[in-house]
Order: C-alpha cells, then sequence, then structure tokens
C-alpha cells in the first residue's frame, strides 16, 4: 500500500518473497522528497513511452523485518509510463542516477528498434530546478553475471566499476556503480535492460516465475 502522510510517502510491504528465497516480506518504506519536479521526458519520438522523474532528490528510511535490512539515505523516486510494451520500441537501455553537489544527475542512453539513438542527461537541484547537463563520455564497465552488456558516463580518466550487485537477470542488470562526474566522485544506482534478451521465447516465461500473480488478483481503489 502506498500513501502520502503530510510530504512523505509511506509505502506499507506484506508479500510473498518469489523463489529461491520464498518467504515473508514484512515493512515500510518512507521518502521524503526534497522537492517534486513537473518533468516529463518522452523517451520515443511519439510519446509511447515517458520517465516522470517525480521527486529525484530524496531521503529515505527502510524499515524491512529481516536482519540487516533497515537502513536510511539518499533516494530516489520516478516512474515510467507507456501505451506499448518496451520491446516493441527498444532493443537495449541503460539509466544511472548519481547523487552530485546540491543533488542527483540522471543518464539515459537507449537504443531504439529502428537503430535511433535517444541520449539524455539532467541535474536535479534539491530546490526541484532542472537543467540538461554536459553529457560526459560513454565508458564501458563489466558485463553482469548474465553476459548483460553495461556502459554508464564518467570522465574520460576514470573507469567506472561496480561496487554492489542489486539484481541479476538473463536482461537485466541493477546495481550500485562507482564513477566520475566532471571531477566529483560518487556511487549511484545504474541499471542495463537488454530487450532483445527479454523478447526470448525462452526468457519471457521466467517472469511468471520471479513475479507470481495471486489467484484472482485485482487492483484495490479507495472508496
Amino acid at each position: 500500500m502506498m500513501r502520502w502522510v503530510a510530504d512523505t510517502l509511506v509505502i506499507d510491504i506484506d508479500e510473498i518473497a518469489a523463489p529461491p528465497l520464498v518467504g515473508r516480506v514484512r515493512g515500510q518504506i518512507r521518502l521524503t522528497p526534497a522537492s517534486v519536479t513537473d518533468v516529463e521526458l518522452a523517451l520515443t519520438p511519439d510519446a509511447s513511452h515517458i520517465w516522470r522523474p517525480f521527486a529525484p532528490v530524496s531521503r529515505i528510511k527502510v524499515d524491512i523485518q529481516r536482519r540487516g535490512w533497515t537502513w536510511e539515505g539518499h533516494g530516489y523516486f520516478d516512474a515510467n509510463f507507456g501505451t506499448r510494451a518496451l520491446e516493441e520500441d527498444f532493443c537495449y537501455w541503460t539509466w544511472g542516477r548519481y547523487p552530485v553537489t546540491d543533488g542527483t544527475a540522471c543518464f539515459y542512453d537507449a537504443t531504439r528498434l529502428d537503430g535511433s539513438q535517444m541520449v539524455a542527461g539532467f541535474r536535479f537541484a534539491e530546490d526541484g530546478r532542472v537543467e540538461v547537463m554536459a553529457m560526459p563520455p560513454k565508458r564501458r564497465m563489466r558485463h553482469s553475471l548474465w553476459a548483460v552488456a553495461r556502459d554508464t558516463r564518467g570522465d574520460a580518466d576514470f573507469q567506472p566499476h561496480q561496487v554492489l550487485n542489486m539484481l541479476d537477470a538473463p536482461f537485466y542488470s541493477r546495481s550500485a556503480v562507482k564513477t566520475r562526474i566532471h571531477g566529483v566522485e560518487t556511487v549511484g544506482v545504474h541499471e542495463a535492460l537488454d530487450l532483445r534478451r527479454f523478447r526470448s521465447p525462452l526468457i519471457k516465461p521466467m517472469l511468471a516465475v520471479r513475479v507470481p500473480r495471486r489467484r484472482n488478483w485485482r487492483f484495490c481503489e479507495d472508496s
């Protein structure tokens, strides 16, 4: 359940984890934005896919009822919306969000199915101001454990590298990555998504195992 309490987004969790770590996952996440932006970025020319960074600079407090799953620090809140499946329009993308002085930097690099490129970089200040960033060069990183290709943005004389693996799948990688942006070293969240692999009839059925649905599930609305 997600709800706003004053200026804090409160997320209550009561779920069953997927294999191989089957078990209850209970707890609460509290995210307090420094500000909420009105930024929307169309990822395709016809705006069939939209990136919406609601609160790129936030404080987050995580309290999950498991040992070592309680922490707080720099947080982030965004969403993607679309009228078509991602694999209908994209081959591959990488995305990164890195804390910087007085805010956060976000980079998008995507290859569409028609071969065209989408490149975007933004700096979000704590007070909600947004500016287009001068993009540091693209820097290759080691492949993920599932051999998903990865790159991110960083200064030409610095080699970005993974410092923590968060999620590894045959078509997707999420990790904490250290890079240097315009002379400032920073650790942020990075993702790489290979939609050519995702389209594979061998891989897609795996989602039914990793993200199961309860029988007769439905969306609930407040009355």
